[in-house]
């Protein structure tokens, strides 16, 4: 079956084959990495250039969307036959020097044995020199009388013959790097190491005195970076990398060979350093957007120089092809766990519905396939655990309950601790307060309740806008644009006021701007007096104007919402086409879409009182320009 994820022509039958599947047993697995890879068409083809040039490659983008892989697949696309096997030999002229010596590879292995038959034949000879030699001595002590002195003499003798000869003298050599049963170029994992695994390291010697020591050739340790030679080292999160340790893996990259020495100041290994050992590897760094801040400006212009930036995206359109990708990625995940059963397609439909929700965006596929291949390896188990021949829908949403996030879980919990103990509420009415929605993680909904209060404000000169929640910058600037806005869409001056805005419960923090909306309903109802509908939750970012931009995790948010007994939630209209809720809520909530500020305190604020202030803000808007444009938020 052609791989759905080259650039090579898929054929008609390829394709009736992917649609008319029954189980992903159906489905052929490619055999290469580089083809199992999901939705990163552009970064395959940057590391396929990549691998045929020996360039560095920077992979930036979110955990578990495939960058690993992509550096394994990389591995596969070096040409095998350049690997070589390295040697470490004695230095009789100088012992804190060791010699190193690469040949072809599985030829490393055969000289340590010649060695080692030479060496065991030579300490043959000095074992029956040494037997000779007791031999004599009992036999003269006999003559003597003197058998015991014999034995103690005996004992001496054998302990200097051993100190005749030097263990260095029978120069056997330690194999530093054996790539003999290696059938393509090495991969090695680098992520985390510290200096001594990634450089190499000397061992300490506690007996180094009195000719009894280890030969400082044998206390040589080959380094990641060694081992990666002519093949692909790869360092994950490199900016969490000490900056020195990414100074000497520069140097590495740039001379293709580096010396061993003990990287303890404190150890005997700090006196030996080897002569230079080959290291020339291919360095497939990643990390997210972060990590670069903390990577060395050298070693990142060496990879831009020399190599390719590349930015891993995080969903794909969802078109049939890339729905049919994602069919040969549960097959994928199958056959790698090698312990669950298949999916039967009605399970994958289902997982290909998640991939839509986890998106988090319209017409999208997520492409954090770690993530998912947790879903679908719970599901397996669950399967598997009931003897079941293949995994079916049931078995999948039983998995979204068990494979449930850690932020899912402590959403949940809120969730039921919060109604106890009526940290929100919803029903009835209540002035200054309303019933915000959040995220904690990537796609976890919680009910943020958040209230306001008008006071005099104790200022001759102006009010003052406190805001208490533990909110982060840019959380901070939206409370304070609410001013602003206030002053713009309703005509109400709020100089002689103080407001007071509360996050209530907000330990975990806040940040982003999407509960503007929230935070201006809060505010106004305090200002004016009027009532909110506690049975309703909303989000969404405001602009100057008024009008209510786009926000991230609407999905998870409406479910949080209907979750805690929520009856009706408010959502920018720019996201109705990004909710995908699961069917069990369908029936619990109505989701009403809102364009502007106006929108939103028509259907929140209850009362009489709000047609006066609903006709102001109204009025005021039609006569606002409306030449600016605003860039939507999403968070």
């Amino acid at each position: 079956m052609a791989n759905l994820n080259s650039n090579s022509t898929t054929s008609l039958k390829d394709k009736l084959n992917f649609r008319s599947y029954k189980t992903s047993q159906d489905i052929e697995v490619p055999k290469k990495i580089i083809d199992q890879i999901i939705g990163q068409e552009e970064a395959v083809e940057t590391v396929k250039k990549a691998a045929k040039q020996r360039r560095n490659v920077l992979l930036i983008g979110e955990p578990g969307i495939g960058k690993s892989m992509l550096a394994k697949g990389m591995a596969e696309l070096l040409p095998p036959e350049e690997l070589q096997d390295i040697l470490v030999y004695p230095n009789i002229e100088d012992n804190h020097n060791p010699l190193i010596g690469a040949m072809p590879i599985g030829e490393g292995k055969k000289v340590v044995m010649n060695h080692k038959i030479k060496a065991k034949g030579q300490e043959e000879k000095k074992n029956m020199f040494m037997m000779i030699i007791i031999t004599f001595i009992l036999v003269i002590g006999f003559i003597l009388q003197q058998f015991l002195a014999a034995i103690i003499a005996a004992g001496i003798v054998f302990l200097a013959i051993q100190q005749m000869k030097p263990r260095t003298s029978i120069m056997v050599p330690k194999l530093l790097v054996n790539n003999e049963n290696n059938k393509t170029a090495p991969f090695v994992d680098a992520t985390g190491a510290h200096a001594g695994a990634l450089l190499g390291d000397v061992r300490h010697d506690p007996y180094q005195s009195g000719g009894l020591g280890t030969p400082a050739h044998e206390r040589v340790e080959a380094g990641m970076i060694h081992r990666a030679n002519k093949g692909v080292l790869y360092v994950d999160e490199i900016g969490t990398m000490q900056m020195k340790t990414q100074q000497e893996l520069l140097t590495a990259m740039q001379e293709k060979k580096y010396s061993i020495t003990g990287q303890s100041e404190t150890s005997s290994g700090a006196m030996v350093r080897s002569q230079a050992v080959p290291c020339d590897f291919v360095l497939v760094a990643s990390g997210n957007l972060q990590v670069l801040e903390g990577m060395h400006i050298a070693l990142r212009s060496r990879i831009r120089g020399y190599g390719y930036e590349v930015f891993m995206k995080d969903s794909m359109p969802d078109t049939q092809d890339n729905r049919d990708k994602l069919v040969q990625f549960v097959a994928q995940e199958v056959e790698k766990d090698g312990r669950i059963p298949h999916f039967s397609k009605k399970a994958i439909a289902e997982i290909i519905k998640e991939a839509q929700r986890r998106s988090g965006k319209k017409d999208s596929l997520t492409l954090k396939l770690r993530d998912l291949g947790g879903l679908v390896r719970a599901a397996g188990d669950i399967a598997k655990g009931e003897n079941a021949e293949f995994v079916t829908i049931k078995h999948v949403l039983s998995a979204k309950k068990l494979a449930r996030t850690l932020e899912q879980q402590i959403a949940d919990r809120y969730i039921v601790q919060r109604k106890d103990y009526s940290v929100f509420k919803t029903e009835g009415t209540e002035v200054g307060r309303v019933n915000g929605l959040a995220i904690i993680g990537d796609r976890s909904g919680i009910v943020l309740p958040i209230a306001a209060e008008a006071a005099p404000s104790q200022s001759k000169e102006e009010g003052k806008i406190i805001a208490t929640g533990k909110l982060g910058e840019i959380a901070l600037e939206a409370v304070q644009n609410v001013s602003a806005l206030i002053k713009k869409n309703t005509g109400t001056n709020i100089s002689n006021y103080d407001i007071h805005i509360q996050f209530l419960q907000s330990y975990e923090g806040v940040e982003g701007d999407s509960a503007s909306v929230s935070v201006a309903t809060s505010v106004i109802s305090a200002l004016e007096n009027i009532p909110i509908d506690q049975s309703l939750a909303l989000t969404g970012s405001l602009s100057v104007r008024g009008d209510v931009l786009p926000v991230g995790g609407v999905t998870g948010k409406i479910e949080a919402a209907a979750e805690s007994g929520i009856k009706t939630v408010l959502i920018p209209k720019s996201n109705m086409d990004d909710v995908m809720i699961e069917e069990r809520y369908k029936n619990k909530i109505k989701i009403i879409p809102v364009e502007t500020l106006s929108d939103v305190l028509e259907h929140a604020l209850v009362g009489k009182e709000k047609e006066s202030i609903i006709v102001k803000m109204r009025k005021i808007t039609e006569i606002v320009p409306k030449g600016i444009l605003h860039n939507p938020t999403t968070n």
